[in-house]
């Protein structure tokens, strides 16, 4: 309701003082605060009304909700000039005020010209200084106070933990225990939202023991804290357990929030329905972290209609979800539509577009939706620039990004750099990404671990081990990720030295637990050619995951161990928790085919669809058709190859083509080749080949006929050469 009575004021005041502050108070209350502002200048300026410490100290709280500090700095001087500042009332409302504007000098000052401060000024004036970071002064002013009441206590506590001091807030409620003050919900819910587990836990206690089970706040803080510690079952007891069931939406909300976050999603999804059945309304919050839960595109939809359906289509947060939610799921369209609905788009709101459209690879359309952000007048942060970096295409993109980065001084920011070096490297320019790593100051350590991956995907193995060198020299310490990268790149220049450094320096650090370094061990030892030392890895990992099994499985194969490797798969096959994936059977189909195990290999390459479920890759049909070919099975390897929804490239028919030429078979071997020249045709391999099968065959004239042909066609063989001088 929009109120006009102030309008007729000046002309024919007929309201009485009283009658005008409740006015004053309504407008505030319906947060018409300009109204109220105007409402007080013109009884100030009234001939027949002064404003009284009523007028006035509303005046004030309508300057504190609408973050007015000049409106505020003059209803001040007002109460200076009038004497009203006396009233408690007044002065507490300037507390208010001036602590909202981070003010901490106003605050002292009121403060100490206050006679009578009451529990609401000394809450005001510690919470203040506790949060602007004067916590020396707070416990001065705490320690002179004739008595503190448990509110005061609270403010300290409560200031003291929620802007970083955390050791402070537990002292004070150990102290506060100690001198008989009885806690209330207030205390046990400040403190519960820091603690460590066994603090925790004696804290939950002490709420037993004093009562406070029935109280929603202490309720609420309780389940924030164990599930911030991944204990979901003590949340579940503490959530039922409650005395009375005294659930309310900020409950359900941590109970939902909570079980996202350890990836139960499931039961979110049960929590939100016991939360409508309890007759709670959901929350914003509520569906933020609901929709949020959603893995499955169908549940997201209805939870997302629901949303809509009660009025929260344009909660930013809630679009911003919903958003997140379609492209995981893989419907960009949906995402997209959400996203256009959305009237008042955040900065979170074009971040999480563009990453839809980075993580779908379309650069295009994340580099659209980042012009459109900065026409709305958005400013990029890191999180832009690293989703457009990751789905930039080009290098000249990555240069123009790059200037967008300098030009908004986002280049000092770490991960804005880190993802420069890892844009410019993956399109292979590692002399630009390696200037950006050089100008960095400080570097942390995915600095180091991006330079020294991306110059091993680039072909500078040896450079990234002189890297890692200097990293170790200027202090930081790497991480398994980093010393998994160091084998592989020793792995990729069979460099055993190397590779037994990194494996004691590991062992030294205690860090060989690590399944990830395990792995690349395996792999390094078998590049070096070192099959027993990759073996002994194996044997002494406590937990082997998939990968472990694929690398032994993988090394069998380099070395020609074709039945080790069957074994090693069926070994893995009977060990707990662990089950084949794709790398899985490219690696032991490879060993198959290199070992002529033709029964070993139709038998897994069979159970790979029949047993497990996994459909076959390029890779897969590669490897069978190889097996079959090299074996003479000339025939089935055909059927195969011509079979339907069968998936083959180039190197497959290579594969058939080498197998015609072994066994002789000229009529399969003039298909083979007649498919090749339609994709190669200028590759003279393919006429020498077919010209040799010819030639064994007994049929010169075919092969002279080959030769005429790559004559005419001006195909040349490339001729042999050497270094070696005779």
């Amino acid at each position: 309701m929009k109120f006009q009575y102030y309008h007729h004021i000046p002309t024919a005041i007929t309201e009485t003082l009283i009658k005008l502050n409740r006015l004053l108070v309504n407008l505030t209350r319906s947060h018409q605060y300009t109204d109220s502002f105007k409402l007080f200048h013109q009884i100030h300026a009234s001939h027949r009304l002064r404003p009284d410490q009523y007028t006035l100290s509303t005046a004030l709280a309508a300057a504190f909700h609408h973050r007015n500090t000049l409106v505020g700095s003059q209803l001040h001087t007002h109460a200076l000039k009038t004497g009203l500042k006396s009233y408690s009332h007044v002065a507490n409302t300037l507390l208010s005020l001036y602590a909202k504007s981070e003010d901490l000098e106003s605050v002292k000052w009121v403060f100490g010209e206050m006679k009578n401060p009451d529990v609401y000024s000394w809450t005001t004036l510690l919470s203040a200084c506790t949060k602007l970071g004067q916590v020396g002064y707070a416990f001065k002013m705490f320690d002179e106070m004739p008595e503190r009441s448990v509110e005061v206590w609270n403010a300290v506590i409560t200031g003291c933990a929620e802007n970083g001091y955390a050791e402070i807030a537990f002292d004070l409620f150990v102290r506060m225990h100690r001198v008989g003050v009885r806690h209330d919900n207030y205390t046990f819910a400040s403190v519960l939202s820091l603690c460590c587990l066994d603090f925790g836990r004696q804290v939950h206690s002490l709420v037993i023991r004093t009562g406070f089970l029935g109280r929603a706040s202490v309720v609420n803080a309780q389940l924030t804290m164990y599930f911030s510690w991944g204990y979901v079952e003590e949340a579940y007891e503490v959530f039922e357990e409650a005395e009375g069931r005294v659930h309310d939406q900020i409950t359900y909300n941590a109970m939902i929030a909570g079980l996202v976050s350890v990836g139960r999603d499931e039961d979110a999804l049960i929590m939100f329905v016991e939360m409508q059945n309890a007759c709670l309304r959901p929350t914003e919050r509520t569906f933020v972290s609901v929709i949020s839960s959603c893995s499955s595109a169908r549940i997201g939809h209805q939870v997302h209609a629901q949303a809509i359906k009660m009025g929260f289509e344009m909660f930013t947060s809630v679009s911003n979800a919903a958003v997140t939610m379609y492209s995981s799921c893989g419907d960009l369209i949906s995402a997209r539509v959400v996203f256009e609905r959305l009237e008042e788009k955040d900065l979170i709101s074009w971040n999480t577009m563009i990453t839809s459209y980075a993580q779908e690879n379309l650069c295009g359309a994340a580099t659209l939706a980042y012009i459109h952000m900065q026409r709305e007048g958005i400013e990029p942060d890191e999180f832009t620039i690293g989703s457009l970096l990751a789905s930039s295409e080009s290098i000249e993109i990555d240069g123009m990004i790059q200037a967008l980065v300098i030009k908004n001084g986002l280049i000092f920011i770490l991960e804005v750099s880190n993802a420069l070096i890892s844009a410019f490297s993956r399109h292979g320019k590692m002399k630009q990404a390696y200037e950006i790593f050089s100008d960095m100051s400080p570097k942390n350590l995915i600095s180091w671990n991006t330079v020294i991956s991306s110059l091993l995907l680039n072909g500078f193995a040896v450079q990234g081990l002189k890297q890692l060198s200097l990293m170790l020299l200027s202090g930081l310490r790497p991480n398994a990720y980093t010393l998994s990268i160091v084998l592989s790149i020793c792995a990729s220049i069979s460099s055993l030295r190397h590779g037994k450094q990194v494996h004691g320096y590991l062992l030294r650090q205690g860090l060989f637990s690590e399944a990830l370094l395990g792995n690349a061990l395996i792999t390094m030892y078998a590049k070096s050619g070192v099959l027993d030392s990759s073996l002994r890895v194996f044997n002494t990992m406590i937990d082997k995951d998939t990968v472990s099994w694929n690398s032994l499985i993988s090394a069998y194969a380099q070395h020609g161990e074709g039945k080790r490797a069957v074994h090693c798969f069926e070994a893995m096959l009977d060990s707990d928790g662990v089950k084949p994936d794709q790398a899985t059977f490219t690696s032991v189909l490879s060993a198959c085919s290199h070992a002529g195990l033709v029964d070993d290999g139709t038998r897994i390459f069979n159970s790979m669809v029949n047993v497990y479920g996994l459909e076959p890759g390029i890779d897969h049909f590669s490897c069978i058709v190889d097996l079959l070919g090299r074996a003479g099975y000339l025939d089935e390897a055909e059927r195969l190859i011509n079979g339907k929804h069968i998936q083959v490239d180039l190197n497959t028919w290579w594969a058939l083509f080498g197998s015609c030429a072994a066994h002789g078979n000229l009529r399969l071997g003039r298909i083979v080749a007649e498919f090749l020249l339609d994709k190669e045709q200028n590759n003279p391999a393919v006429y020498v080949q077919l010209a040799n099968i010819y030639a064994n065959a007994g049929q010169w004239e075919g092969a002279a006929t080959l030769r005429e042909m790559m004559k005419r066609h001006g195909v040349m063989k490339q001729p042999g050469r050497s270094w070696i001088r005779t």
